[in-house]
């Protein structure tokens, strides 16, 4: 009787391992494609505005599946949204190797991928929170950084050293999406609960705290990430010598630094995690500029551990405080909330190119290093203005 009710809790305890894999497995998905966009180009003759729409096309449809996704996981279980979508996301690998020259088809397969993400990504970080018992911020955020981080480097060696850069880098994703499905199926749903009434946005969304504490500073999560994979290697680079290859090492250095930096800011109170993430931000889009004016790649290489040090910092310590504000049945909602305005920074190569526009290449990165050193003032005025308002600290309260 002992044994049974010691192996019942050690099942208990690991159930959100399937979870994390789903997040890990949709995260590569999604963000294998990053790197293959110079080979597109390369390969098929795109156009600089062909390869946005690309981009553009999978958020088109991640923001509304995110928005979706969360709330209706709120209301019937996590594993009703979480478990098809996971099982999608392979589907939207397996167009893009079925018909590699077919514009169209590419289209199709990144909206897709988009839709996955976004019913993925809310959904299961609340599933992981919910399984994890005080840890599921750092599991989640670990799962989907080491997804976003080895999919793309994978896929970006694949299509520099293997036979078909086209196909090929694909094939792992194939492998590894049908297993994260598989391991889902056993897997106990969580989260359902019909009778609370709810509003929209959720109620931590209509509250000052969101959007002075957490929402200034979420775009930054993947501000950083797009500035190192999207702006510096074409900008140290010339089109001739631009690689699949150095993108690849460039997505390695600021996922690893993304990935090493998260136990520390798990240990850190989460408003100052994120004005130290910022801070980071500010130094490495700062250097940026200098790594571009010289087109020196080993400082490109030294900006992205630091960008990378600003998205690990920034997506924990958000998650974590959206995870304080979040009521039970509304935390699928809220994460995705914060997911959609993460997701904003994406938006950084576009505002980066509209600055360059006026003042130059350095000139706009110089500007954007300003702004997010302006946004880290900015949180740590406000910490402190909380911090003073109710007579007690921010927060210290740390995941074990």
């Amino acid at each position: 009787m002992i044994a049974t009710a010691e192996h019942a809790v050690q099942r208990t305890s690991r159930a959100w391992i399937p979870i994390a894999f789903a997040m890990f497995a949709v995260g590569w998905g999604a963000n294998q494609f990053s790197p293959m966009l110079i080979v597109y180009r390369h390969e098929l003759g795109l156009s600089a505005a062909a390869v946005a729409g690309l981009f553009l096309i999978y958020a088109v449809t991640l923001v509304p599946g995110l928005l979706v996704g969360g709330r209706v996981s709120d209301r019937y279980g996590r594993r009703a949204v979480v478990l098809p979508f996971v099982a999608l996301s392979p589907v939207a690998t397996l167009l893009l190797v079925i018909a590699p020259r077919d514009l169209a088809v590419i289209g199709v397969s990144r909206a897709l991928a988009g839709l996955c993400s976004g019913m993925v990504f809310g959904s299961a970080t609340a599933w992981v929170q919910e399984l994890s018992h005080g840890k599921g911020v750092r599991r989640a955020a670990l799962a989907l950084t080491a997804g976003f981080g080895l999919g793309p480097v994978v896929a970006a060696l694949l299509a520099q050293w293997a036979g078909d850069p086209l196909q090929v880098p694909y094939l792992p994703h194939l492998v590894i999406g049908p297993a994260a499905a598989a391991f889902l199926l056993r897997t106990p749903g969580t989260g359902a609960v019909p009778s609370v009434r709810r509003g929209w946005p959720p109620a931590a969304v209509r509250t000052w705290s969101f959007w002075l504490a957490i929402a200034p500073a979420a775009p930054m999560v993947f501000g950083s990430v797009a500035l190192a994979l999207v702006v510096l290697p074409e900008e140290v680079t010339s089109p001739r010598t631009l690689s699949a290859g150095f993108a690849g090492l460039m997505t390695a250095l600021t996922f690893a630094a993304g990935i090493a930096v998260q136990p520390l800011a798990r240990r850190m109170p989460a408003a100052y995690g994120i004005v130290a993430g910022l801070c980071c931000a500010a130094a490495g889009t700062g250097l940026a500029a200098v790594a571009v004016r010289d087109g020196d790649r080993a400082l490109a290489g030294v900006c992205a551990i630091l960008l990378g040090v600003a998205y690990g910092m920034c997506l924990m310590s958000g998650l974590r405080q959206v995870e304080r504000l979040a009521a039970a049945e509304e935390r699928g909602a809220v994460a995705a909330c914060f997911y959609v305005l993460a997701y904003l920074g994406f938006a950084a190569p576009y505002l980066a190119a509209g600055l360059g526009a006026v003042t130059g290449r350095t000139g706009a990165l110089a500007i954007l290093a300003i702004a997010a050193l302006a946004l880290a003032a900015w949180t740590a005025g406000y910490a402190a203005w909380s911090a003073i308002r109710s007579s007690a600290p921010i927060e210290h309260a740390t995941e074990s």
